[in-house]
C-alpha cells in the first residue's frame, strides 16, 4: 500500500486533522518534508481534497453525483508501451451532470508512427508535423482535468498512459478518482460485448470516427450517461458510484 492508498481509506471513514495526515505521511518517502506543501502537490495533481475547521475531507464522499464535474478522456498512441510509444492525440470532454462544459481535443507532434496504428486511427505522420509538443499538450490537460473524476473506456490504460507521461516530464503523476465505463456497463447492462465500438452499436450511438480521441471521448460520455441514468438509487454520492459493486 502506498501513501495515497492509506490516505484515501482514512478519509472514507470521516474527516482527518493535520496531525492524522501526517502521521500517515511520516510512514512513507513524499516529495516534500512540509505537510502544507505535500498537500498543495496533492491538490496540484488532481487529488479531489478541501481543508475546512481546520480538518481535510475527501470531496467524493460527500458531493452528489449530479453536482461532479468528470473528465471523460481517451487517447491515442503511437505503440500501447510507453517505452517504445507516445500520446499522438488527446480527446477530453469536462462532463456535469448530463451536459458538456468543455472539451479539449489536440493531436501531439510526434516523430514515428507505426503503419499499423496509422490504418486504425487514420492519424498520419504529416498530421502531427506541425502539432504542439508532448509536454505542452500534457501541461494544458493537467490544467484542464484539474480534480476531476477521471472517466475512460478501459480506464486502466488511458490514466496509467497519462500518468506515466507526466511524470516522464516531471509534471506530477495523476492522483485523480477515476471510473471505467466498461465496468461500469458490466453492472448495468447485460450485453455479449463490452468494447466501445460494440456499445455504440448497442446504444445505437453514430459512431463516425472510430479510434480518434474526441469522437471515442464524446461517446464514452453518451454512454457513461445512460450508466448513470441506470444507476440504483441508493447510489447518490460520487464515492457510492466508486464503489459501485
Amino acid at each position: 500500500m502506498n501513501y495515497l492508498d492509506e490516505l484515501t481509506n482514512t478519509l472514507l471513514k470521516g474527516d482527518i486533522s493535520f496531525d492524522k495526515l501526517e502521521d500517515i505521511l511520516q510512514k512513507y518517502e513524499t516529495f516534500f518534508d512540509n505537510i502544507d506543501l505535500e498537500i498543495e502537490l496533492l491538490k496540484s495533481n488532481g487529488y479531489p481534497i478541501y481543508i475546512h475547521n481546520n480538518n481535510i475531507s475527501l470531496k467524493t464522499r460527500k458531493t452528489p453525483i449530479e453536482d461532479q464535474v468528470f473528465c471523460i478522456v481517451d487517447i491515442e498512441v503511437s505503440s500501447p508501451s510507453i517505452q517504445t510509444g507516445q500520446i499522438i492525440e488527446i480527446g477530453a470532454i469536462r462532463y456535469k451532470n448530463g451536459k458538456i462544459l468543455e472539451k479539449y481535443n489536440t493531436l501531439v507532434n510526434g516523430l514515428h508512427i507505426p503503419y499499423v496504428v496509422q490504418k486504425i486511427t487514420s492519424i498520419t505522420p504529416d498530421m502531427l508535423e506541425n502539432a504542439p509538443h508532448l509536454r505542452t499538450v500534457l501541461e494544458e490537460f493537467k490544467i484542464f482535468v484539474d480534480d476531476d473524476i477521471i472517466v475512460a473506456h478501459n480506464i486502466n490504460f488511458d490514466y496509467k498512459y497519462l500518468s506515466k507521461s507526466l511524470d516522464y516530464f516531471d509534471l506530477g503523476k495523476l492522483a485523480n478518482r477515476s471510473l471505467c465505463t466498461i465496468e461500469l456497463s458490466k453492472k448495468l447492462f447485460k450485453t455479449s460485448k463490452y468494447g466501445l465500438k460494440y456499445l455504440c452499436e448497442f446504444f445505437d450511438i453514430k459512431n463516425s470516427h472510430h479510434h480518434r480521441a474526441y469522437d471515442d471521448a464524446y461517446n464514452t460520455s453518451i454512454i457513461f450517461g445512460k450508466c448513470l441514468e441506470k444507476l440504483p438509487k441508493e447510489i447518490k454520492t460520487v464515492e457510492d458510484l466508486i464503489n459501485f459493486r
